[in-house]
This record gives structure tokens, sequence and C-alpha cells, in this order.
């Protein structure tokens, strides 16, 4: 009998394969054949699975997105049910922050991504630099925080949210870089978000 084969796992497999390429080589060295040649197997089987790279990239963003969720999710469940609003904030925050070696190669493809979407209008076109939702949804939490006399009634929500994202997003690269280790960058994090859910903290600034 002819071996069944499990299209959802090939897939799977193509996709790593790319994410790879684009976390240790960039999104320019990724073409149909190199990931045939990464994943072992022939073109005609990458051609079969997607019909060209733009489903290919497509479905390597998906896979990004989809193993940030997971992240997240493990890290409110090791928290505690039922998370406040700050604890909602750790754990989406902190889960953007590379903390071992596959979340280490997750933000490097992410930036393979973003640098090329920059000059890519089609890649661009599949919402690597467009609007965020995950701000969207980080600002209706912090909205409903200050509804509840969590935070102070002068704050601006979405401009906390983006400030901390862009916070986060930065301090991402300074670990990519090795200007400073995971530890470190989860301190500065902590630090500002103790800022915006405990107005009256004091101490000194993390280095």
């Amino acid at each position: 009998m002819p071996k069944q084969v499990d299209h959802d796992e090939r897939r799977r497999l193509l996709t790593e394969a790319l994410l790879r390429i684009a976390s240790t080589r960039g999104l320019k060295a990724v073409s149909m054949r190199e990931i045939a040649a990464e994943a072992g197997v022939s073109l005609r089987v990458v051609q079969y699975y997607f019909t060209d790279k733009q489903a290919l990239l497509d479905s390597g963003l998906a896979e990004l997105a989809a193993r940030l969720d997971r992240r997240v999710k493990q890290r409110a469940a090791v928290a505690a049910e039922g998370l406040s609003t700050r604890g909602v904030f750790d754990a989406v925050l902190g889960a953007i922050l590379p903390s071992d070696e596959q979340s280490r190669l997750d933000s490097l493809a992410w930036t393979a991504y973003y640098t090329a979407a920059l000059t890519d209008s089609a890649l661009a076109a599949s919402g690597v630099t467009g609007p965020n939702a995950l701000e969207d949804f980080l600002t209706e939490r912090l909205r409903a925080a200050q509804h509840a006399g969590d935070i102070g009634p002068d704050r601006d929500p979405r401009t906390e949210v983006a400030g901390l994202l862009a916070l986060a997003n930065g301090l991402t690269s300074s670990v990519l870089g090795g200007q400073r280790s995971h530890e470190a960058a989860a301190t500065i994090l902590n630090y500002h978000l103790g800022r915006l859910f405990e107005p009256g903290i004091t101490g000194s600034s993390p280095h």
C-alpha cells in the first residue's frame, strides 16, 4: 500500500525550514529551492504545497504569530487564572522579549520580515508593518483598567501602550545585538510597567 502523507505536517516542516533560513540568513536567502534543500525534499514537493514564494512567506508569518500567541498563553498559565491587567501586560510584553534560543531565532526571523517589508509592498500588504491588533487589544484592556481606577485618569491608554510596545521591541533588538541580557531587559520592562500601574513607585532607574 502507498505510504500515507500527513499534509499538515509536511506544510509545517516546510514552514519551519523557511523560518530557519530567515532567522540565520535573512529573507533574501529564502527561495523555494533553498527551502527544499533545507527541508530535505524535492523542489516539486515545495511547489505542490505552496503555489509561489509569497504563499510560503505568508505561512511563515502566520507561524511566527502563532508561536508568540503560544508563549503568551504559557506565561499567563504559569502566572495564574484570572489575570489582572498588569498580569496581562506582563504576559504579553514579556513574551516578546527573547528568553531562549527558539524565541531568539523567532525574533530574528520577525526582524528579517519587518526589514524586507519596508521595501516590499507585497510583503507589507501581509500586515508586517500595518496596524497592530495587539496594540488595539492592550489599549482596550488598559482603558478598562483606567475606568476601574487601576491607573491614573491622566494617562492616555493608546499612548501608554504604543510606548510599551516600542520599548519591548527596542529591548528585543538590544538582546539580539548582545547589548544586554534577557534578564536585564525584563527588569527594564518591569520598571516601566511598575511606573504605569503603581504611580507612586520610587526607586533608581535600572541599567
